[in-house]
């Protein structure tokens, strides 16, 4: 197949090649001979005007054009993957499928956790992979790495349609011989307490709380940055700090940790919590029988 006199063979050499910056090792990601890769590295050059990728040492490294190239040519693949592998319907009860979400360990207790348990009496070949949210959450939906990605509002992808899941208040959680829970927790408890923090990954993005919080402009005493939610109730019980987690998330800790919680005392949004789906995917059956499972399970947790 030919599309303005490229072999369009080509482009699934192309993606290999950049992935792997190896004329070997995209050879058996394909499933071709060396001298079959190298001889479609040669054509791709020939037609690109371009080397693509150029030895350096040991390694492959690809031209600026390959790397302003390459984005494109995946997403297509990634969408042309998606057309002829999406079934046009979908049988739960018989279905061997595997989705990918993308999901904090808050959405685990919350939603994950019980919505494996009803999958496993209605949907029993289905299977389900959870991924920890980190800087590039946005890119592996993108790039069809995820099925979906449950993340807070602020924190969506602009070019992609999304659904809310649940409404969730914020409160704040301490120690349960905390006396300032005892005599009721004001403002100025709050601010004159340690505090820990829950931001994720390598580029330390703040859970909603905390960035809800620092937009606030009123400074917090952060005595302890963690990077789950389910590591925050260790640094808290048995001490004067403070946190803010979802109440979803304290009611299941609250029974394993000695804490108490109480509502923020002071004005504070409710955090919307949304589902995210890649657009070539809002037609998917899997997918949206997927979000009703999901949905279903929000309201009766």
């Amino acid at each position: 197949m030919r599309f303005k006199g490229l072999d369009l063979n080509l482009l699934v050499v192309f993606d290999a090649l950049m992935e792997t910056r190896s004329v070997t090792r995209a050879a058996e990601r394909i499933g071709l001979t060396q001298p079959a890769t190298s001889a479609a590295l040669r054509r791709l050059r020939d037609y690109f005007a371009d080397e693509i990728v150029v030895q350096v040492g040991k390694r492959m490294h690809p031209t600026s054009f390959a790397e302003r190239l390459h984005p494109q040519v995946q997403n297509t693949l990634r969408d042309l993957e998606r057309a002829i592998t999406t079934p046009t319907e979908f049988d739960p009860a018989t279905s061997t499928r595997n989705f990918r979400i993308i999901g904090s360990d808050y959405i685990m207790v919350a939603v994950l956790v019980p919505l494996v348990e009803r999958l496993a009496r209605i949907a029993p070949g289905v299977r389900v992979e959870i991924i920890l949210p980190n800087e590039h959450s946005i890119g592996e939906l993108e790039a069809g790495r995820a099925d979906l990605l449950v993340t807070p509002e602020p924190f969506l992808s602009p070019g992609h349609p999304s659904e809310v899941l649940f409404s969730e208040r914020q409160v704040v959680v301490g120690w349960a011989e905390n006396p300032v829970f005892a005599r009721g927790l004001t403002e100025d408890d709050f601010y004159a307490a340690g505090h820990v923090s829950v931001q994720f990954g390598a580029n330390r993005t703040p859970a909603f709380a905390d960035s809800t919080l620092s937009r606030m402009g009123r400074a917090r005493n952060v005595e302890v940055t963690v990077g789950s939610f389910a590591s925050a109730p260790w640094f808290i019980e048995g001490t004067a700090r403070l946190a803010v987690l979802h109440e979803r998330l304290v009611r299941q800790i609250a029974r394993r940790f000695n804490l108490v919680w109480a509502p923020m005392p002071f004005d504070f949004p409710a955090m919307n919590e949304m589902i995210q789906f890649h657009d070539s995917r809002a037609n998917d059956p899997g997918l949206a029988w997927l979000r009703g499972e999901m949905r279903t399970v929000a309201l009766q947790t």
